[in-house]
């Protein structure tokens, strides 16, 4: 209750001993130990105000009566009333905020087939995640990922870490990416760690765009929604998309117009050279003016 554990209500616990000679029994109350070391019984009870939660019993001699067990749980719940309004005084309910000293345990659930990219070649992965988060990762054989760590953040950190690793691209969501390679069709972006997608020409903007780099350049961040994954399990992406379901819309037309991608006013694109000669446009003669390779 002190460290921030919720619980419905306060729990004590003690054991009762028995010192019997013949027909003649009396029964000990302690939660030192005492009882069992000098006694016949060690009769261990556990409880809230409500009733009892736990029970465990060991005996020295070969058994005891009913009368004895119910002696028992009533002289023991009259200890435990006592010391649960003992506890009561010192805290009555579980703090609000969990301590920073308390350990943290958190959980998630994987893909059986994913752990192997978990764990990674020799343990790699799953090594580095700890090293880098300060964590204890534990993964059971149904998926099950535990980390356990003094420190929340830093248990949170590998959680992300590892359900970044494993997880699997969802047809529809919008992924922070960042630009891995740039080709003349579109631009390769990072999704996933180790996973990238091909973010084609056509969907970088919502107008023309004369070339990738006019939109992006090698390690640019970019919002891109995956728009399909192939039988070949290819990621196809848009960021044109993207950026129209976040209402980015004047930031596409902005990255169009810096890219060139808008007309002068003659039909031209801005940054395009124009052809030269040819069909009556050159130097007045009608032949074509040449030229230059």
């Amino acid at each position: 209750m002190s460290a921030g554990m919720p619980r419905s209500n306060a729990v004590e616990g003690m054991s009762v001993g028995l010192v019997m000679e013949s027909d003649r029994w009396v029964l000990l109350t302690d939660i030192l130990g005492g009882e069992d070391h000098v006694g016949d019984m060690d009769f261990k009870i556990a409880g809230t105000q409500n009733g009892i939660t736990g029970i465990q019993l060991d005996l020295k001699i070969n058994g005891i009566s009913e009368e004895i067990i119910r002696a028992t749980l009533a002289q023991s719940r009259d200890a435990r009333i006592e010391i649960l309004r003992s506890m009561l005084t010192a805290i009555r309910a579980p703090r609000e905020n969990t301590s920073e000293w308390a350990p943290r345990l958190l959980r998630t659930k994987i893909e059986p087939d994913k752990i192997g990219a978990l764990i990674g070649p020799g343990g790699k992965n799953i090594r580095g995640i700890q090293e880098r988060t300060g964590s204890v990762i534990e993964v059971e054989e149904d998926g099950t990922v535990t980390v356990a760590s003094t420190n929340e953040e830093w248990a949170k950190a590998a959680l992300a870490e590892i359900e970044a690793l494993t997880a699997t691209v969802q047809v529809g969501k919008i992924y922070d990416g960042r630009v891995t390679s740039i080709k003349d069709f579109g631009a390769f972006v990072e999704i996933l760690p180790g996973r990238d997608g091909l973010c084609h020409i056509s969907e970088l903007s919502n107008g023309f765009v004369n070339s990738v780099s006019d939109v992006c350049s090698m390690g640019d961040e970019m919002k891109v929604l995956v728009i399909d994954v192939d039988d070949h399990d290819r990621v196809k992406l848009s960021r044109r998309k993207a950026m129209e379901q976040l209402g980015l819309v004047d930031e596409l037309a902005n990255a169009t117009a810096e890219g060139g991608g808008e007309s002068d006013g003659d039909g031209q694109s801005g940054d395009r050279p124009r052809r030269r000669g040819g069909g009556g446009g050159g130097g007045g003669d009608g032949k074509s003016s040449g030229r230059r390779r």
